[in-house]
């Protein structure tokens, strides 16, 4: 457990395992907790780096609205706090705008996992996705609009596992606005050719807020970029399908070692 500052904003981290470094950045609105089964998968093998984005967690809220260009710093400023020249970024929705911002801005990324991700926020409705911590049924309701149906009716108990970390970790609305900020504000659709890692963009198919055709445009327009559609899989698809990212996680960060 660490923390670092970048100005007067306290940013929380935790690290786990050895060898070349996998960080993860989150969505908007959700806390550490969206890792969980990644954070498992590589921690071992590979440094493991999770970090609470502004406005969840134990990282500070400051008043927003925040941009990406406001959390390409968190990220780079928690790396060089832990010692990490460069790492592999995993990125969903909001943490994949980041991340690609990072790569195309600082040379502190070696690749790319982007997971619901686009090359612009405009028009991508995220109010869906609001819960509000203090109250479970709303916390549940807007799980629903993440996740697959047929997940929501089969894995009532994961379901209610996933409210009380979010009533634990995840923003409040105040905070949850400013992120939702940083998205509406992204855009390289149009600089995409400057983003020359290695990068691998997973959607699921039944993904309801950022569209999958969102994330195949995002993977042609990169110069290195690959397509991977999950089946039977909404926006949250790393948390629902685990077990298929964390194989193409695995496989994407093994080709990179054998590069």
């Amino acid at each position: 457990m660490a923390r670092t500052s970048n100005g007067d904003v306290s940013l929380y981290y935790e690290t786990a395992g050895s060898g070349p470094t996998v960080a993860f950045v989150g969505d908007v609105g959700y806390g550490a907790w969206q890792w969980g089964w990644q954070h498992a998968a590589v921690a071992g093998p590979y440094e493991s780096l999770v970090a609470d984005l502004r406005g969840t967690g134990r990282s500070d809220a400051p008043a927003g609205p925040y941009a990406v260009g406001d959390l390409v710093e968190d990220l780079t400023t928690v790396l060089s706090d832990a010692g990490v020249r460069s790492a592999h970024v995993v990125g969903a929705g909001l943490g994949g705008a980041v991340a690609l911002e990072a790569a195309r801005t600082t040379s502190r990324v070696d690749s790319l996992f982007l997971l619901g991700t686009a090359a612009r926020g405009t028009g991508i409705d995220l109010e869906p996705l609001w819960g509000d911590p203090d109250d479970a049924d709303a916390l549940e309701r807007s799980l629903a609009a993440g996740l697959s149906a047929s997940f929501v009716d089969a894995r009532e108990d994961a379901v209610a596992q996933m409210v009380e970390w979010r009533s634990a970790e995840d923003a409040d609305r105040p905070a949850w606005e400013a992120q939702a900020a940083a998205v509406d504000g992204f855009d390289v659709s149009d600089r995409l050719y400057e983003i020359t890692v290695p990068a691998l963009a997973v959607h699921g198919r039944d993904d309801a807020v950022w569209p999958p055709e969102r994330g195949e445009k995002l993977a042609e327009g990169l110069p290195r970029g690959g397509f991977r559609p999950i089946e039977n899989a909404g926006h949250l698809v790393h948390v629902e399908a685990s077990k298929r990212v964390n194989d193409e996680l695995l496989g994407f960060l093994a080709d990179r070692e054998d590069d």
